[in-house]
């Protein structure tokens, strides 16, 4: 019986032994790293199609190499795709220069276009108010799942991760292990409290079980939970669609107007860098809306 292929690493035939041995050192560099299951997967995948397009030997790939591959493989691709390309490609030939697999680097940093930083996907006041109304209509582990993401600004991840352990309904707490497999502590509103609390009567009580589970008693997932919020942003009859990152980016902006500091909202979300909080704080709330509207009517 074959054993499953671990996800970092490359078993490409159409790549050569050499470098399929160098990038699976590349790609358990980033899973010893920490790096998200989901990121070493999509930079196995663009250095995998890299490698199998680009016949080259490592030792004779030069930068004009690289941009042929990458103004073939741009002609139909959106510009955020094209930076998570050279990023990629950019990281693993450092890895290279590094270990002395290469002699000078591949990539130029003329190659990379500057993209605006576009703004989140956050509902307003009116659209979270219908949809914490048609909330109520569901069951209670729908509702409790749905008041923790907006509560608690947890990633959909996060959220299928935790155990019944891991909360601390009393408290408003809950252990959550984030990107890195970092652990924080994060809080969650009172009526998800008492919402989780009615779920877990309908439950055994084992506390080693996970907190959200799914019709067949196995751990709920982050698709299942995907399909939960889309679901209720269809019943809420939205405009947009309502998935978890939304909850979550509706989290950090209903925070940001109550007056909280980047600073707290970053260690709720688990953010490492406080400059991807900042990111909010160009959001225009329903204060500075109204603000503006009284002034320049």
């Amino acid at each position: 019986m074959r054993s499953p292929k671990k996800y970092w690493e490359c078993t490409n035939d159409e790549i050569s032994s050499k470098i399929r041995k160098i990038l699976n050192e590349y790609l358990l560099s980033l899973k010893l790293a920490n790096k998200a299951e989901a990121t070493v997967i999509k930079y196995r995948w663009i250095l995998e199609r890299f490698f199998s397009e680009c016949k080259i030997s490592l030792e004779a790939l030069t930068s004009d190499d690289v941009l042929n591959w990458l103004n073939e493989f741009s002609l139909d691709k959106k510009p955020k795709t094209v930076d998570l390309v050279l990023s990629s490609l950019s990281s693993f030939f450092q890895f290279c220069l590094a270990e002395e697999y290469l002699e000078s680097m591949v990539i130029k940093k003329r190659w990379r276009q500057k993209i605006p930083q576009s703004l989140p996907k956050y509902l307003t006041e009116q659209d979270y108010a219908r949809v914490k109304k048609s909330a109520e209509d569901l069951s209670p582990r729908d509702r409790s799942l749905i008041l923790f993401l907006f509560s608690s600004g947890c990633r959909s991840s996060e959220a299928s991760q935790l155990n019944i352990k891991d909360v601390n309904i009393e408290k408003r707490t809950a252990e959550v292990k984030g990107k890195g497999k970092k652990i924080r502590y994060v809080h969650f509103s009172e009526e998800c409290a008492l919402v989780l609390k009615d779920y877990l009567k309908t439950r055994t009580g084992d506390m080693e079980k996970p907190l959200f589970m799914n019709k067949f008693g196995k751990r709920l997932t982050k698709s299942g939970i995907y399909g939960i919020t889309t679901k209720l942003g269809k019943l809420a009859r939205l405009n947009q669609s309502l998935h978890p990152h939304c909850c979550r980016h509706t989290f950090a902006t209903n925070m940001l107007a109550r007056g909280a500091d980047l600073e707290f909202i970053a260690d709720e979300m688990g953010h490492a860098n406080l400059n991807t909080t900042r990111v909010y704080a160009r959001i225009p709330t329903e204060d500075m809306i109204l603000a503006y509207q009284n002034k320049m009517g």
